[in-house]
């Protein structure tokens, strides 16, 4: 064990964490309240057992400060290693939880190992970034830190969990801070532009849209000829591209998440099926107009209108109880923790920790950015929580892990 820097713990992130957590909390209890309960630390009950969680994350960090600091990078890679197996044991222990086997069951406890991959996964892409035979800018080494991205994405992907798996998306961030070119972030960002305009037209129209572009293009180009190749080899990639959607939508998608999808894109609609859930939250959030209805006041809420309230759509009873004054609030915490999260990363003397840095808010930000986008119907419902918020012990200890290693790796930087 090791002495803390205490005099050097970032206070501000702290704050910020205890802010979220404790207003997480009165949500999940306005969420489940029940007026049968003996306590409002009854095990029986989310909000009890949250509070568990709540006091048991304080013991985490203890020992997380406690912990040296050159243990998180000397012993990345077994953690990483340990991480995948936990995430392959899945297919053999695992328990089925609404449609997914993304658990380990010990009595009365479950676990989420998907949740402390995240912290894995940043500890381990820190330590080979950070590597001093690295060189992110070339290629080879940029493949070898994309398969240690998306070897648990691959693993998770099947359980099925593609919520948990579009997460590893954020660690394009530190790779992207660290030297890769752009080039990969409008690759993804055209990927996904293609595929959205080819499930709406259909891939004969995304096709003949994408012919005109390229005319256009070659048209427009001083140097013809030697525009025609390169445009009729990307021609040809996004073709190819765009007629393997619907099999990849029909075939790898499963039916839920077809529908969601439908859903977001005004193909289908089901306020009553599929649907309900955002149908509902949308609902909530906007009956709470400015200053919302008040905590444990809110109809939606307690008539228990909107699924799964206090997990995934914990953000609808801020909308419905606190208004659109709540709301902002809370978006604010996330987005002033991410961003100092962000200017710790700045000033690490160490690439190791600025890596792991960077790795940290850009999970925080996909996380922050997906659940509220579900909730609010901008994006398909794909069952992710927010982080600090949502009811659940793996994805809360899993935040304080990835969030306090860091603070503890600032707090010991001027060592390092």
């Amino acid at each position: 064990m090791a002495k803390s820097n205490l005099g050097n713990v970032d206070w501000v992130a702290i704050l910020l964490f205890l802010l979220l957590v404790g207003f997480g909390w009165m949500n999940i209890f306005s969420a489940s309240f029940n007026d049968e309960a003996p306590s409002i630390f009854s095990l029986t009950e989310p909000y009890g057992k949250q509070a568990l969680w709540i006091g048991l994350s304080f013991l985490m960090i203890i020992f997380i400060f406690s912990t040296e600091q050159k243990f998180f990078e000397r012993f990345s890679s077994i953690i990483y290693i340990i991480s995948l197996l936990s995430l392959i044991g899945l297919f053999l222990f695992g328990k089925t939880i609404s449609g997914a086997t993304s658990w380990y069951v010990f009595g009365p406890v479950s676990i989420q190992p998907s949740e402390f991959a995240k912290a894995a996964t940043s500890l381990a892409i820190a330590k080979f970034v950070s590597d001093l035979n690295t060189n992110i800018k070339y290629w080879k080494h940029q493949l070898n830190a994309f398969v240690i991205i998306l070897l648990p994405a691959l693993i998770i992907v099947p359980q099925p969990d593609p919520g948990s798996a579009l997460v590893y998306v954020a660690f394009l961030f530190p790779l992207y801070r660290e030297g890769i070119t752009s080039l990969y972030f409008l690759i993804g960002t055209s990927a996904v532009f293609i595929f959205i305009i080819t499930l709406l037209l259909g891939p004969q129209a995304m096709i003949i849209i994408l012919f005109l572009i390229c005319l256009v293009y070659i048209f427009i180009s001083k140097n013809k000829k030697k525009r025609i190749a390169p445009t009729l080899g990307v021609f040809t990639i996004v073709t190819l591209f765009s007629l393997s959607v619907n099999y990849v939508f029909n075939n790898v998608f499963e039916q839920r998440h077809r529908d969601r999808f439908n859903i977001v894109l005004g193909k289908e609609v089901d306020t009553k099926g599929i649907g309900y859930n955002t149908n509902q939250s949308e609902i909530a959030i906007g009956s709470g107009g400015w200053i919302g209805k008040g905590w444990k006041e809110g109809t939606q809420t307690k008539g228990g209108f909107v699924p799964e309230q206090h997990t995934d759509y914990i953000f609808s009873t801020v909308g419905e109880e606190w208004g659109f004054t709540g709301s902002i609030l809370v978006i604010f915490l996330f987005l002033f923790l991410i961003i100092r999260v962000i200017y710790l990363a700045e000033r690490q003397k160490s690439q190791f920790n600025r890596v792991y840095g960077y790795s940290v808010s850009g999970v925080l930000f996909i996380h922050f950015l997906v659940n509220i986008g579900m909730v609010i119907g901008l994006l398909p419902t794909v069952g992710i929580p927010l982080p600090f918020f949502s009811y659940g012990g793996s994805g809360l200890w899993g935040f304080t892990l990835l969030l306090f290693i860091f603070l503890k790796l600032d707090s010991d930087r001027m060592s390092t």
